[in-house]
């Protein structure tokens, strides 16, 4: 695996990150509009947290100095790096951020849910 610096610089990663926060919310905002998903969406800064009807929690945010995106909702805490191929891989299942975020906003919300990822 190449190191995260030859990939991305930490300008580039904070660019990343924004875009991926703000998609997030924004598909977020479509879930409620759209679907009728219950769902509060609150953002501090880089930290997105998407609250469920039945109060749980996914929360992602961005971690510069590890050029890092983190998620934590039920299932867990996941790490995801940008490799070469374009995608958020996560550091320990090899899982991309998209799918994760689909699972586990689906297994969270009780609805079918697509994450999609800048």
């Amino acid at each position: 695996m190449s190191g995260i610096g030859e990939i991305m610089n930490e300008s580039e990663f904070v660019a990343a990150a924004e875009a991926i926060i703000g998609s997030i919310e924004a598909q977020a905002d479509v879930w409620f509009d759209e679907l009728d998903v219950d769902l509060e969406c609150e953002r501090s800064g880089n930290v997105l947290t998407l609250t469920f009807q039945d109060r749980s929690q996914v929360v992602v945010n961005s971690q510069a100095p590890m050029k890092e995106m983190w998620v934590a909702g039920r299932s867990g805490g996941f790490h995801y790096r940008y490799q070469d191929n374009g995608q958020w891989i996560d550091t320990r299942s090899g899982e991309e951020l998209g799918a994760a975020l689909s699972r586990i906003c689906s297994e969270q919300s009780g609805r079918i849910l697509v994450v999609a990822i800048p």
